[in-house]
């Protein structure tokens, strides 16, 4: 006999019947993610499985709780999601793979992917209004580290390549999705603050 309540093509996994087969949904969808080569949407888990978006959104919120205090965690990137491990130990698993510690950016890297992170999708042309030089150098060391990625082009005169982070500024940075990132607080200029200088190359 089910366990689970239908509530027109979805099931109900709210009644206490019904949490041994909301365990399963969570821990299939982790089976799922384990797998997985690449982020994975909603859409795809609930076909894999024949569920629906919502049952699968419900499944992995759940299994997110689940992971609290383990040392994987869940990873969400636009509309995507997985696996990843717990940045609290990065240390121990470069240890263990006999990795490079963590990726040193130069500030100008470090700007530049700022830029990105609060603006994405953006071209360079904005990325060099904003900082005020060209910033080809930093944004190929960044899209060489993997923290970046092209994502498209932008409408308009040249159509330049829009850019956004990936999956790995996530890990890299300790963060499960975009919304972690602290809120951006921007200084207004003093009113006697010099220009800025000619745009040249990165610092």
């Amino acid at each position: 006999m089910s366990t689970t309540q239908e509530t027109g093509s979805e099931r109900d996994y709210s009644t206490p019947a019904a949490l041994d087969a909301f365990s399963e949904l969570a821990a299939r969808l982790e089976a799922l993610l384990f797998v997985a080569g690449t982020p994975a949407t909603s859409a795809q888990l609930a076909a894999a499985l024949a569920v629906s978006p919502r049952e699968v959104e419900q499944g992995l919120h759940a299994l997110d709780r689940a992971c609290a205090g383990r040392g994987i965690r869940l990873q969400w990137h636009h509309g995507a999601v997985q696996l990843t491990t717990a940045s609290a130990y990065a240390q121990d698993i470069e240890r263990f793979l006999n990795l490079e510690g963590t990726t040193r950016l130069t500030r100008a890297a470090l700007e530049v992917l700022a830029i990105v992170a609060y603006e994405q999708p953006v071209t360079r042309p904005k990325i060099d209004a904003v900082r005020g030089v060209n910033s080809e150098t930093s944004l190929q060391t960044l899209l060489r580290h993997g923290l970046v990625e092209e994502v498209g082009r932008a409408e308009g005169a040249g159509r330049p390549i829009l850019y956004a982070t990936t999956p790995e500024f996530l890990q890299h940075f300790g963060l499960t999705r975009l919304s972690e990132l602290p809120p951006l607080q921007v200084e207004a200029p003093a009113a006697d603050a010099p220009p800025p200088p000619d745009a040249g190359e990165d610092a």
